[in-house]
């Protein structure tokens, strides 16, 4: 158990790793660092962390840190969150993105220190009021480029992660980054380009709501993540995103092309060739 534990970040994720500390009685005294004072009041009211307070301060008292925030802000957070460590800290992050960041931290002095995680876990929403209670159970967590971390380090962090129930996966931030963008990266972009879609060619609201079955509701639901989470993420992933955005788009297009032609047989093997991902999730 750690005495002190430093969450960066008081929204979604951090929110849901702090109660999952508490809960496992893995941290003593939770502290939160928040971008702005409301979040930071909010996190305390809900009892995500006990004690709000400056990075520095935070990272100062603190054993472990873990950052979860949007991943244009966690390479200049965590570099100085590096710059303040000794080599009896520990500090992970749980962003959707991690080769820009580990290129960030290739040449810093205490990289070994850094454990770079992703906790395969989320939903649509954010905030602290987003956080909830077992979310990481039964889920994978991938760890990458553990090699450049203290095998004490990753050691530890694994530990917190399978305490937690998760299952660990490790791989490269590079490869990471590719499969991300294969499985999470583009489910977020085809549910915000079908939401535009639907509100578009709809024009009633009443009758999106009336009509929207649950196959609907299914793959537009995250559509309703925040920008300021996912414009990031892309950015930062740009050419794998834009890799599998331009498969996806000629798939579309065979769709597209079956109905303008009338082919029936062509797109009966569309959709029981897209059924073979059945083997895979079931």
């Amino acid at each position: 158990m750690f005495n002190d534990v430093t969450i960066v970040g008081v929204g979604l994720i951090s929110g849901s790793f702090a109660l999952a500390l508490k809960e496992k009685k893995l941290a003593k005294h939770i502290i939160g660092v928040s971008r702005t004072e409301s979040s930071a009041k909010k996190a305390l009211e809900l009892g995500l962390i006990d004690e709000a307070l400056p990075l520095k301060e935070a990272v100062a008292k603190s054993e472990f840190i873990y950052v979860a925030i949007p991943v244009d802000a966690t390479i200049p957070v965590v570099l100085e969150i590096m710059d303040l460590v000794n080599d009896k800290q520990i500090v992970a992050d749980g962003g959707s993105t991690k080769f820009a960041l580990s290129k960030a931290l290739a040449d810093h002095s205490m990289r070994k220190r850094f454990v770079s995680t992703h906790p395969m876990w989320g939903t649509e929403y954010s905030g602290p009021e987003a956080a909830v209670h077992g979310a990481f159970a039964g889920r994978s967590c991938v760890i990458c480029d553990a090699e450049k971390s203290d095998n004490t380090a990753v050691n530890t962090v694994e530990d917190i992660y399978k305490q937690l129930g998760m299952h660990i996966v490790y791989m490269d931030s590079e490869n990471h980054d590719i499969h991300a963008a294969y499985v999470s990266h583009i489910s977020h972009i085809t549910s915000f380009a079908l939401a535009n879609t639907v509100l578009e060619k709809e024009k009633e609201e009443e009758a999106i709501f009336e009509l929207s079955g649950g196959g609907f509701e299914s793959t537009v639901r995250l559509a309703k993540s925040a920008a300021s989470m996912w414009v990031p993420v892309f950015m930062q992933n740009r050419e794998n995103v834009l890799d599998v955005l331009n498969e996806h788009i000629s798939q579309l297009r065979k769709f597209k092309a079956s109905l303008e032609k009338e082919n029936v047989a062509y797109l009966t093997e569309l959709i029981e060739n897209a059924n073979k991902i059945k083997k895979i999730i079931k």
